[in-house]
């Protein structure tokens, strides 16, 4: 069998599924638009793979990021974070935002009159694979008679250590920015991810013991599922550190400033009513 668990956002277990017009419409949920997922080769066509089963156990893994978008539940579950947050404000998501460092994917951001107030900066990070994952996602069209061909005897892995290491070192470069500024960074991994980095590198000194005082936050979420045969994503636990933590989580030294002034205008030019927090 494929080992697909979720296609354009659709669980594979689902009954009675359309996965003819599925396919043909290509459309993710979280996204609310065209998946942007797209084979190389064929840039028309969006590859639609958010979850795969891996390894004898048949892990669930996300490899898609906007898999974690579910309800805007990972920005909800950072609103405490705010601290300056008043009743009355406006939130807002913005994605991708420049800092010293490199890019953060999204901001959640606590404004009032078009004026920020306080912000808090989300980075997420999915499984990145190695090999394709394309065979798979041809075996399960052929399984739902929707479209049958060769399928390559090609196999797809986790790149685990990479994947982590990269994301430790990105983080490494950006959390001096929010210490300096007395502002909170949060990362947010899929529960086996985190797992993977807990025993790989030195986590011994991160508590799961959460403090607001904490620049650095660590959210790790489950795919629970449903009696419906879909999956639900649930906050599943949190951990945190600072600044000195990331770096001796890699033995290195942390660096990198900023100017608040230089962050607040950057937000302030793209909250519109279109980044509004929508529930």
């Amino acid at each position: 069998m494929s080992k697909i668990s979720e296609f354009f956002t659709i669980s594979t277990l689902s009954k009675q599924q359309d996965w003819k017009t599925i396919l043909e419409k290509q459309n993710c949920i979280y996204l609310n638009k065209k998946c942007i997922k797209n084979r190389k080769s064929q840039a028309e066509i969006s590859i639609g793979t958010c979850t795969v089963k891996y390894g004898k156990s048949e892990t669930e893994v996300i490899i898609c990021p906007h898999r974690l978008l579910e309800n805007h539940k990972i920005f909800l579950d950072c609103i405490h974070l705010l601290t300056l947050h008043e009743p009355g404000n406006d939130l807002h998501i913005v994605s991708e935002v420049y800092i010293p460092g490199g890019s953060i994917d999204y901001f959640l951001v606590s404004a009032r009159d078009g004026k920020v107030k306080d912000f808090v900066g989300i980075e997420i990070q999915t499984m990145d694979t190695t090999g394709t994952v394309w065979p798979e996602r041809q075996r399960f069209l052929e399984e739902k008679q929707v479209e049958y061909g060769i399928i390559e005897n090609k196999t797809f892995g986790m790149n685990w250590k990479m994947t982590a290491k990269t994301i430790l070192i990105q983080l490494h470069h950006k959390i001096q920015t929010f210490e300096n500024l007395n502002k909170h960074l949060v990362l947010v991994v899929q529960d086996c991810l985190l797992s993977y980095m807990q025993k790989e590198f030195s986590f011994s000194h991160i508590s799961p013991n959460t403090k607001l005082g904490d620049s650095m936050h660590f959210h790790s979420y489950q795919l629970k599922h449903k009696e419906d045969n879909s999956y639900l994503l649930s906050l599943f636990e949190r951990y945190s550190t600072d600044a000195a933590g990331i770096a001796k989580c890699l033995g290195l030294l942390a660096e990198a400033n900023v100017g608040l002034e230089a962050i607040l205008n950057t937000l302030e030019s793209k909250i519109s009513d279109l980044t509004l927090l929508k529930l």
